[in-house]
């Protein structure tokens, strides 16, 4: 959209400040973006800077503490981006929009896009006169999508993450199908090294339903240690990613799903355990004392 577009905000009602900026995708969820300073700071208040300051140069680019400690990167150093060398002139705390901000016009000059941003942001007089803003620009600027801050963060959620839903998805099926075969080799080298056994538990009067019913509950201990231990490594896991690509990846633990996965646990595991079971049962007594 056009940058001259913030002067027009500025003059609806109610509209107390407006500013511009362009974000470029980098690689995976990295993005860089370019703000006017003065403008942006005027928006969403200051910059909070661990070190250093704001832009000083046409190539400066301040970086948040989350993508300074990632990267090992301080004030003075080097980043190459868009196939140029970026020098960091402050780090901030995170939370501002992005995790690597440049100058507008500069990012403009590299991406030959003279006078354009992607979005526009505007604060209000009032939080109570959101919609009504909504409501009038959106008559007069029918070509763009315009939405209040909710609306737009109620957006960053597995249903709108293009290809996430259908990742998690694929990790569930390919659980379960692992799950699946894990338990059942497992259960059937069990009956296999348990013959004997089986063949004395049937000896002693024990039932297909006893001989079934003594692995099922084995089965189920195995899922169980599965799960727990399952839940620990995702500490683990989470306090490495939390801890080594946070700029790029932030994980949070999901405790809401803990009992979805003990259930896909449990069903893995007892359809792995089904067939030995079923083969455990029908073991002949004689045969089974015979085995070696």
């Amino acid at each position: 959209m056009p940058e001259s577009m913030i002067a027009a905000l500025l003059r609806e009602p109610h509209v107390i400040r407006a500013a511009g900026s362009y974000t470029v995708p980098l690689s995976g969820l990295s993005t860089l973006t370019g703000i006017d300073y003065q403008q942006f700071v005027g928006l969403s208040g200051p910059f909070h800077f661990i070190e250093g300051g704001p832009f000083q140069g046409k190539f400066d680019v301040m970086v948040d503490r989350w993508y300074s400690e990632t990267n090992h990167k301080g004030v003075g150093d080097t980043v190459n981006a868009l196939n140029k060398d970026w020098h960091i002139c402050g780090v901030v705390e995170p939370g501002k929009l992005s995790r690597m901000f440049v100058p507008l016009a500069t990012l403009q000059d590299v991406l030959a896009s003279p006078g354009k941003v992607s979005q526009a942001f505007v604060k209000l007089d009032s939080p109570a006169n959101t919609f009504a803003v909504i409501a009038a620009l959106k008559a007069e600027l029918p070509e763009y999508k315009i939405y209040s801050m909710e609306e737009l963060v109620s957006q960053f959620s597995i249903e709108n993450v293009p290809g996430l839903k259908a990742f998690i998805y694929v990790i569930m099926g390919l659980s379960i199908v692992i799950g699946f075969l894990v338990v059942s080799l497992t259960m059937y080298t069990t009956v296999l090294e348990r013959t004997r056994e089986i063949g004395i538990l049937k000896a002693l009067g024990a039932s297909p339903g006893d001989i079934m019913g003594l692995l099922v509950r084995e089965t189920l201990v195995l899922a169980a240690a599965g799960w727990v231990a399952g839940i620990l490594l995702s500490f683990v896991a989470n306090w490495a990613i939390n801890h080594f690509v946070r700029a790029s990846l932030h994980s949070v633990i999901a405790a809401e799903w803990w009992w979805k996965v003990a259930v896909i646990a449990v069903v893995a595991s007892l359809l792995g355990a089904l067939y030995p079971g079923m083969r455990a049962a029908r073991q002949d007594a004689i045969e089974a004392l015979s085995y070696e």
